[in-house]
């Protein structure tokens, strides 16, 4: 047995580490493994879209059907998409909508689309005003008992747009996505009050965000990019009681409610990719991406901006295309024990 960190949620949790600075859990660790390391990102239909090249997905997501691929069990492996969508392609997305966009994920998907040639980016935001402000401007932000630097984005090319996906009505919604060829889903609930944790995340990560679905499906949006968590399905291959679904479970059932936002994407019948990425690091990337098939990974952290590169590719790699994503980095050797005063 070796160390393994704690998963915190797609959206790591501040008020996790407000209550409790170290988590030390005894796992065994993951096994078979895929790695790529990160190539130089230059535009949306060609650097970006390597990330996801070179078999990584292929060789994740077929590692658990090459048994029954040998016993002749199956001739065609991979997911069985819930849908009929058409895969997008670079041709195809010329417009993009981050719902999300101020978020510590969010923005950094924002400031990668913002530096593609060609393409029209909207953020959409809750409040416009204070989203221009926030994103022009670096800042110091205190997130439970961790201290994190949130560097500026370029909003020059950027449009922001109103979008709350829970006081907008689908119609509101429909009108913001307009034109729009792909969509980021980047929110989630904020833990705060303990006793309107589980309503929020509800009302966020569940209602929300299948009503924001509605909305894109209306509008006429090709390819869905959603954030969402390792573990969220975790009831479901017997993860229930690990630590790392216990802990982040713990703020507002979000794993459950996450689970039946991605269940509803994936019956929606636009192209999908659902990334769920481990515990999430404010810092830049010290290891090997390495993508693995869902419902896979239980443990494991990964930088925000490796994240914001694989939501990107996956907006026109046909790879990703009705696909799940599992990915952390991949640093070569155990773990540290996890402290969230270094994340």
């Amino acid at each position: 047995q070796k160390l393994r960190k704690s998963l915190l949620s797609a959206y790591y949790f501040p008020a996790l580490h407000a209550t409790m600075n170290i988590y030390i859990f005894a796992l065994f660790l993951v096994s078979s493994t895929t790695t790529a390391f990160v190539a130089p990102r230059q535009d949306l239909h060609s650097s970006a879209c390597s990330l996801l090249a070179k078999k990584n997905i292929d060789d994740a997501i077929d590692r658990r059907s090459m048994i029954q691929q040998a016993a002749g069990a199956c001739a065609t492996i991979g997911f069985a998409s819930l849908s009929p969508a058409t895969p997008a392609n670079a041709a195809d997305v010329k417009k993009v909508v981050v719902a999300g966009a101020t978020g510590q994920t969010g923005r950094r998907v924002l400031e990668r689309l913002a530096s593609s040639k060609d393409l029209a980016v909207v953020g959409a935001v809750r409040n416009v005003e204070k989203a221009s402000k926030d994103l022009e401007t670096s800042s110091t932000v205190v997130r439970g008992a961790m201290v994190q630097s949130v560097e500026s984005v370029d909003t020059s090319s950027v449009s922001l747009q109103h979008l709350d996906v829970v006081a907008d009505s689908v119609d509101v919604m429909t009108k913001t996505l307009a034109g729009a060829d792909g969509l980021v889903i980047a929110v989630g609930f904020v833990p705060g009050n303990p006793l309107k944790m589980n309503a929020a995340a509800h009302e966020v990560d569940n209602v929300g965000t299948c009503r924001l679905i509605d909305a894109a499906k209306a509008a006429g949006v090709k390819k869905i990019v959603m954030v969402s968590s390792i573990l969220t399905n975790g009831r479901e291959w017997g993860q229930e009681k690990s630590p790392g679904f216990v802990v982040t479970n713990a703020f507002g059932n979000v794993l459950d409610e996450k689970i039946v936002a991605e269940k509803y994407l994936r019956a929606s019948g636009i192209d999908y990719t659902i990334v769920r990425p481990g515990g999430l690091k404010a810092k830049p990337p010290t290891g090997a991406l390495l993508i693995q098939k869902e419902d896979t990974l239980n443990s494991g952290e990964i930088s925000r901006d490796l994240v914001a590169d694989v939501c990107v590719a996956s907006l026109t790699d046909a790879k990703a295309s009705n696909k799940v994503l599992e990915i952390i980095e991949d640093e070569g050797t155990p773990p540290k024990v996890f402290n969230g005063l270094v994340m």
